[in-house]
């Protein structure tokens, strides 16, 4: 290969396509390490928006997100959900290793205050996570001016942003720099890199997703039931969040 061309290919500012792209900031660790080992920077960015694009709720989709908001709480960072389809189950939560007292949710009542709820929290530099579950607020999805408005939100905030869609939104256009659709898989999780800042992801990944052994069925459900407390207002919960 040419000096010059290989000088050129080792500065910073200019990617490969066949390597990954350097993270803007520290990622958070997944706890899954054939997860991380497939993404850009070694775990879930922060400052940038991922899409969990998911077949059908409750096959494990929070089991994947659990360990990196243990993780987030136990160094007493907060962690805020936005529409969440139930209230959460604490006993789940706390099985997982989250602390409570870190977990904030935000039940908004019309689609406008969804998504000013998401953005506030996204763009508030006290948020270590944020999960949105916002497409069911809209009658057909989140606009596309809305996603953007998410991601620029998430950029501002620099935290971990995840925002759990239906899988049928697979194909459609996103600015989010990390998708990935989840199926079940016989008991496991299949997860496939839809989008990554990188080369395209060259098989599917299987991920066992652990279950506390005092609630086997409850975990992948973690948002079944009611535990956790959420503010009243659209206002005081985004207090609350910040």
């Amino acid at each position: 290969m040419n000096p010059s061309l290989v000088q050129l290919l080792q500065r910073s500012d200019i990617r490969r396509g066949d390597a990954f792209a350097v993270a803007p900031a520290p990622t958070l660790g997944s706890g899954f390490p054939l997860l991380d080992a497939e993404l850009p920077g070694g775990g879930w960015p922060r400052g940038a928006l991922t899409e969990l694009l998911v077949e059908h709720e409750g096959i494990g989709e929070l089991g994947l997100l659990l360990p990196a908001l243990a993780t987030l709480t136990a160094a007493g960072r907060v962690v805020v959900l936005v529409a969440p389809p139930h209230a959460a189950h604490a006993p789940a939560w706390a099985a997982a290793g989250v602390r409570l007292d870190c977990l904030r949710l935000v039940f908004p009542r019309r689609p406008r205050d969804a998504l000013w709820a998401g953005v506030e929290a996204l763009r508030c530099g006290g948020v270590a996570a944020t999960l949105l579950w916002l497409d069911a607020m809209f009658r057909d999805g989140l606009p596309a001016n809305s996603l953007r408005r998410l991601q620029v939100a998430a950029g501002e905030g620099g935290g971990a942003a995840y925002l759990l869609r239906p899988a049928r939104f697979a194909a459609q256009a996103s600015p989010a720099p990390l998708r990935l659709q989840l199926q079940a898989a016989e008991g496991r999780l299949r997860v496939q890199l839809l989008k990554r800042r990188g080369p395209p992801a060259r098989h599917d990944l299987l991920l066992d997703i652990r279950r506390p052994a005092a609630l086997p069925q409850a975990f992948p459900h973690a948002l079944a039931g009611a535990a956790l407390p959420a503010a009243s207002g659209t206002r005081r919960r985004s207090r609350a969040a910040a």
